[in-house]
């Protein structure tokens, strides 16, 4: 059996055992039409069948070929979709002075609230689509696509994403072009990052996984910049990777000496 293929059977049996032992039975998704959102498509589905809800937002920024990408893949494998337009939300609050950032991150943030109220409505989870790349480089909005209640993708990073996602035969057309969040018009991730994820991938394998210190990744012919860039990212943004820190004041705080597994039981 193929490294991915093992993958994929862990990640449906994840998912079946998360989400059954909360006492619910279904899921919701945002489907962008990227590499991400596709790949936790087809595992949920393959775990959920039409218990699966994908949930279509896109927004007066959003390209035709999104949709396109996200709707061959709905047809592809018969999921159940549904398309809530964002513009709406987004129109009535932006103004001309707002950055790229910003509109991206209110973008992020009132697809998340979409999805939670949909959520609410079919008695079902929301999955999270951030791969490890984007979580170590804090690559994401907090309580925007980086709020989910179960994410079966978030210890594979961007590459190990791509090679997944030719294994679940994904459609060429989402695995072929150049990953985008698709927040303002031309938005690229490798283009914002300034390297691509192949490199990316291959300097944060060797600092988080094997351990190495600044000066091995140097010797070892990684970029300086690069080595810089994963380093001070990965620090930076440990507060987006952790549940908001609360101050201790008794003798059992949450997330300090009162924890519990997820999937403790009466």
């Amino acid at each position: 059996m193929s490294k991915y293929a093992l993958i994929t059977d862990y990640l449906v049996r994840f998912l079946d055992d998360e989400v059954r032992k909360t006492g619910l039975k279904k899921v919701v998704l945002g489907l962008s039409g990227g590499i991400d959102s596709a790949v936790v498509a087809v595992l949920a589905h393959r775990a959920f069948g039409d218990d699966l809800l994908c949930v279509k937002m896109p927004s007066h920024y959003s390209s035709q070929s999104s949709l396109d990408d996200a709707d061959e893949l709905v047809e592809k494998f018969g999921m159940r979709a549904i398309t809530c337009d964002i513009s709406p939300l987004l129109q009535a609050y932006e103004n001309e002075s707002m950055s790229n950032l910003r509109k991206g991150n209110f973008s992020a943030r009132m697809r998340m609230a979409i999805l939670f109220d949909v959520s609410a409505d079919e008695g079902a989870l929301v999955l999270g689509t951030s791969n490890k790349s984007e979580l170590m480089l804090g690559y994401g909005t907090l309580f925007g696509d980086l709020a989910s209640a179960i994410n079966p993708i978030g210890d594979l990073y961007k590459s190990e994403v791509f090679e997944l996602a030719r294994y679940l035969d994904v459609p060429a057309s989402i695995i072929d072009k150049p990953p985008s969040a698709d927040l303002w018009e031309g938005q690229s991730d490798e283009e914002e990052l300034g390297y691509t994820y192949a490199v990316l991938d291959a300097a944060l394998r060797a600092y988080v996984e094997d351990r190495k210190t600044k000066e091995e990744l140097i010797a070892e012919g990684h970029d300086v910049k690069l080595v810089d860039l994963i380093i001070t990212r990965i620090y930076r943004n440990q507060f987006k990777r952790k549940m908001p820190v609360i101050a201790k004041l008794t003798s059992r705080t949450i997330n300090h000496d009162f924890n519990y597994p997820r999937d403790i039981t009466l």
